[in-house]
């Protein structure tokens, strides 16, 4: 019998921190309707393995920083449900101080520097990230995430040739999956094939399977070695999809219910890897339930942290625009 590429381990925790993103997303989508989460929300739904595939190839020290799309990269990055719940809530107690909301979540202690809400505005951040890393002599790298509307914006092709010239230890990742808002890629670009946009400036790039955890850990994986290295950047463009719309106005009715139920019945990426669990009898299907109930435990008591927490008081409002010492005319 062929050797297991991931351990039991491994399959473990992808299942439970895949399970733990679906569950928020799926609280936090019941939330919006019941108008306690509001202004914008995008859910994360049906996109896990991009994001269970990483962390399991990556250290603790390297740094993330994403779109607005950002609650399964927050919880992943180790982010608790109760911090990111309680700025959904707009609470003082939120990782933004209930300044930022569901676009603008943020964790210097985890190595998460956001959520941004400005369409590619991270890229050239994480490359920024990456030159920090490289300039004080460290081994770690700096992994930005875009959406496939925003390799359209110019900034990235400013940011892939300096990374190219600089050789930055970044690994640039697209989650393709397939619409920019509601605009599928095959409306937007001659070249569907979006990695492709790395041959342009020499840079390594591939295709990746998004809906599978394995297939994102090994080319992150790959690609993370080659920047520890000082070999460069690689540009990754993972395929995924989301169940949802692109936010929670969203009807998603640019898309058929077929092409929706393909995915979520034949590609789920909880359900590849609860059954590969279950083949290799590295757990019954009572202990990966105990562990969807610890799970479900975990998100509701992250609502009821952020429904007894407090909102930001009136004078939190000119705080965190300046640093205190440099403007001291600021009131407290």
């Amino acid at each position: 019998m062929a050797k297991q590429k991931f351990n039991k381990e491994t399959y473990l925790q992808w299942f439970e921190q895949m399970m733990l993103i679906r569950r928020f997303e799926e609280k936090c989508a019941q939330l919006y309707g019941q108008q306690k989460i509001k202004g914008f929300l995008h859910l994360y739904i049906g996109q896990e393995a991009v994001v269970a595939g990483m962390m399991s190839a990556i250290t603790k020290d390297d740094k993330i920083i994403t779109a607005y799309r950002d609650h399964g990269h927050a919880l992943g990055c180790g982010m608790s449900p109760n911090e990111i719940m309680a700025e959904m809530f707009g609470k003082v107690t939120g990782c933004s101080k209930g300044n930022g909301g569901s676009m603008h979540l943020f964790s210097k202690e985890h190595n998460f520097y956001g959520g941004h809400g400005i369409v590619g505005g991270q890229i050239a951040l994480g490359a920024g990230m990456a030159f920090a890393e490289q300039y004080l002599g460290t081994k770690n790298i700096s992994l930005a995430f875009m959406g496939d509307g925003a390799v359209r914006q110019g900034a990235l092709n400013e940011t892939f040739n300096m990374a190219m010239l600089w050789k930055l230890p970044v690994v640039f990742i697209c989650e393709n999956n397939g619409y920019a808002m509601g605009t599928s890629v095959q409306r937007t670009t001659n070249m569907t094939d979006l990695y492709k946009i790395g041959l342009g400036f020499d840079m390594p790039c591939s295709a990746v399977d998004g809906m599978s955890c394995e297939a994102v850990h090994e080319a992150i994986a790959e690609a993370a070695e080659r920047a520890r290295k000082g070999n460069g950047p690689t540009f990754l463009e993972i395929r995924t999809y989301r169940y949802r719309g692109h936010s929670m106005s969203d009807p998603a009715k640019y898309r058929s219910k077929e092409e929706l139920e393909e995915y979520k019945s034949k590609r789920d990426p909880i359900e590849q890897v609860r059954q590969h669990i279950l083949k290799n009898k590295w757990a019954t299907e009572k202990a990966l339930e105990k562990t969807e109930e610890k799970i479900m435990k975990l998100v509701n008591d992250s609502v009821d942290f952020a429904e007894e927490s407090p909102y930001p008081p009136a004078e939190n409002l000119y705080k965190y625009v300046y640093q205190q010492e440099d403007y001291p005319y600021i009131i407290e």
